[in-house]
């Protein structure tokens, strides 16, 4: 087998493309799940016990269920109830809701984190439950909740590669087009590989600058 180079050369700017989409729905799909994550794990900490309940039922699904089949889900069931999303937004909100599901977790976890005596002495001083969340709770798990939340990043851009099932565009959907064509499987789904490492190896570095740079309360 000769390894085609100028097959890996003109497939270069086709895979960029598609990788350019894959940083798009993954950065979308993040906000999503960073601002519902935020506040499902916020409500998992009320106390409402059946908001409690919902929170637990959602995460329970989503940390339960495959992503693939979350992602027929949003794709193929929401138009039975009259909601048709293209195949961009489809994998952004599947992805996001996905996301959503473990931020809850990393929040619940992170607030839960800090030690109690500070929830005491700001219950003494005459603050409210939700006021000693947002205002000493939160701030202080800062540190405990960003690096599992990047993490979730990383894996949110590896499992974007699932989206090539309902022809989503993305960096794997873009090499499996090549495929079609010029029957190279090996240099493609190579480069493939390779342009995922470099993604997610300039995200895990990130992760560490940011982490390094955080307060330390």
């Amino acid at each position: 087998m000769v390894f085609d180079w100028e097959l890996v050369r003109q497939s270069v700017p086709l895979l960029a493309a598609g990788l350019l989409t894959t940083i798009r729905i993954c950065s979308l799909a993040m906000v999503i799940g960073v601002v519902l994550g935020g506040v499902l794990g916020l409500v998992s900490l009320s106390r409402f016990a059946p908001a409690r309940w919902l929170v637990t039922a959602y995460v329970d699904f989503i940390r339960g269920t495959p992503l693939l089949i979350q992602i027929f889900l949003v794709y193929f069931a929401l138009p039975v109830v009259g909601i048709n999303l293209p195949e961009f937004w489809a994998g952004v909100i599947a992805l996001g809701l996905n996301a959503a599901g473990f931020i809850a977790e990393i929040v619940r976890a992170g607030v839960g984190s800090v030690e109690k005596g500070q929830a005491e002495a700001a219950r003494s001083i005459g603050m409210r439950h939700h006021q000693i969340l947002l205002h000493v709770l939160l701030p202080q798990s800062l540190r405990a909740v960003v690096p599992p939340t990047t993490n979730e990043l990383i894996t949110l851009v590896k499992g974007s590669a699932l989206l090539s099932v309902i022809s989503v565009y993305e960096l794997t959907r873009a090499g499996q087009a090549i495929i079609a064509v010029h029957f190279a499987p090996f240099e493609i789904f190579l480069m493939i590989a390779l342009y995922y490492y470099l993604t997610i190896s300039a995200l895990a570095w990130f992760s560490r600058w940011l982490e390094r740079r955080l307060p330390v309360w």
